[in-house]
């Protein structure tokens, strides 16, 4: 089961559209990133996944859809998609027991929270005297206390300086190993880089790339779009074909079809139909 399934989600304010039919698999376990430049749609989307706003198309998180069946599975996804308001002179450690209190958790929820983001040392001192990067970890702290399955991050690095960048990075890696899908949002191709395992990556409101960190960045998958002489069952032929050697192949516009596969395999695409006299 896929920690996060969404299937041509559209959303639009106003006209503009912010959602243009988005489809996107998170796999359960490890660091997936979503990476875009500002305006993509990113927070749109994860505002769409936590049931912040409704938007047109299926979406479905730990095997649930949203909206109507969220509130299932709720308790097991943790979200921070804005800073959330602290106490500034209460310490970080009674600003988490006072939110802790509210929900029925013990204190010892706050005490793991707190080693989970690596605030231990700080936790008595006054939430107005920590750096910005503390902030934010203090925000992830407070979703960490109802120890979430998934855990969604929109822009978590965003403001924060190198020192504190790396801190989130190690962070984040850390709070994977223990078992949670973390989905983080980020513009920043250098964070994901070094944070995440896989990576999807979205444009104008569409993901226009998904896989391994490591194939992205060396272009390892490519699309090509054939177009087919003849009619619809030349199309077919030609796929079977394709589909025959592992390539994978959807239906284009028209008489086209549209075939993935690695950028040193293109001339195969060619080398295979002719083969088989197409």
């Amino acid at each position: 089961m896929a920690a996060i399934e969404v299937r041509g989600v559209r959303k639009s304010y106003r006209g503009v559209v912010a959602l243009d039919g988005l489809d996107l698999v998170v796999p359960e376990g490890g660091v997936f990133g979503f990476l875009g430049p500002n305006g993509a749609g990113k927070t749109t989307t994860i505002r769409a996944l936590v049931g912040h706003l409704r938007a047109s198309g299926s979406i479905s998180v730990l095997g649930a859809d949203v909206p109507d069946a969220l509130a299932s599975v709720i308790d097991r996804v943790g979200a921070l998609v804005e800073q959330p308001s602290f106490f500034p002179g209460f310490s970080g450690r009674t600003n988490l027991q006072l939110l802790a209190r509210s929900r029925g958790f013990t204190r010892a929820r706050v005490d793991a929270a707190l080693e989970a983001v690596g605030l231990t040392d700080r936790a008595g001192s006054r939430f107005s005297s920590y750096s910005f990067g503390m902030k934010q970890r203090l925000g992830v702290a407070a979703v960490l206390l109802k120890a979430p399955e998934l855990l969604i991050l929109d822009e978590p690095s965003n403001g924060l300086d190198p020192a504190g960048m790396a801190e989130m990075r190690t962070m984040i890696r850390r709070l994977a190993a223990e078992g949670r899908t973390v989905f983080v949002s980020s513009h920043l191709l250098s964070e994901v880089q070094q944070t995440c395992d896989h990576v999807a990556v979205v444009a104008r409101g569409r993901c226009v790339a998904t896989g391994s960190v490591t194939d992205l960045l060396r272009g390892g998958t490519s699309r090509y779009r054939v177009v087919v002489p003849g009619g619809e069952a030349e199309r077919n032929s030609a796929a079977a074909v394709l589909q025959q050697h592992g390539l994978p192949v959807h239906a284009g516009d028209g008489l086209s079809l549209v075939v993935g596969t690695e950028a040193e395999r293109a001339a195969d695409v060619t080398r295979l139909l002719a083969g088989a006299g197409i």
